[in-house]
């Protein structure tokens, strides 16, 4: 099981995750987290700007899942419910039981799916140890709270590693 904590691409927000990009990189299978990756937690629906990014994802023939540790199912389901996209709650994200569904539900195996999250904790070390492409964004809306800005302060370091050795491929 590996064990990091760097993430294999760092972009601004989700719509720097193209279709094309991840067609490039042969992902068929886009687990995200949503809060502060796809949406700030204080809004209810997705706007606009995700539904035509992920019409984009499905006219690319990407499969796109949310990948959520969110222990009620109310905003997951209302919120996927109108994407019209399948999810896997109460993940348990960074273990790989949550990955293992979702991958089996979409019948993609690990070397074709990618995690989109902002998290280092989570979403990344979840993603390194379930074997799939780990992909981090910056928090949507910024980091709320006092807890949530120094973890995402902590992760400056990874970042950095991360888009410096992107810079060298």
């Amino acid at each position: 099981m590996p064990l990091s904590l760097i993430p294999d691409r760092v972009y601004d927000r989700y719509t720097d995750v193209t279709p094309a990009l991840l067609r490039q990189m042969d992902i068929q299978l886009l687990l995200c987290d949503l809060d502060y990756t796809l949406a700030p937690r204080s809004v209810p629906a997705p706007d606009g700007t995700l539904h035509r990014w992920l019409e984009d994802c499905r006219a690319e023939g990407i499969t796109v899942m949310i990948l959520s540790n969110n222990r009620s199912p109310r905003r997951v389901e209302a919120f996927c419910g109108e994407l019209g996209i399948r999810y896997v709650g109460h993940a348990g994200k960074p273990g790989v039981r949550g990955y293992r569904e979702a991958m089996d539900l979409a019948g993609v195996p690990a070397g074709r799916t990618a995690m989109l999250g902002d998290k280092l904790l989570t979403d990344v070390l979840g993603a390194k140890r379930s074997g799939v492409l780990a992909l981090m964004v910056e928090p949507l809306g910024g980091p709320v709270g006092t807890w949530n800005r120094i973890l995402h302060g902590l992760q400056r370091p990874f970042k950095w590693i991360a888009k410096r050795r992107c810079r060298k491929i």
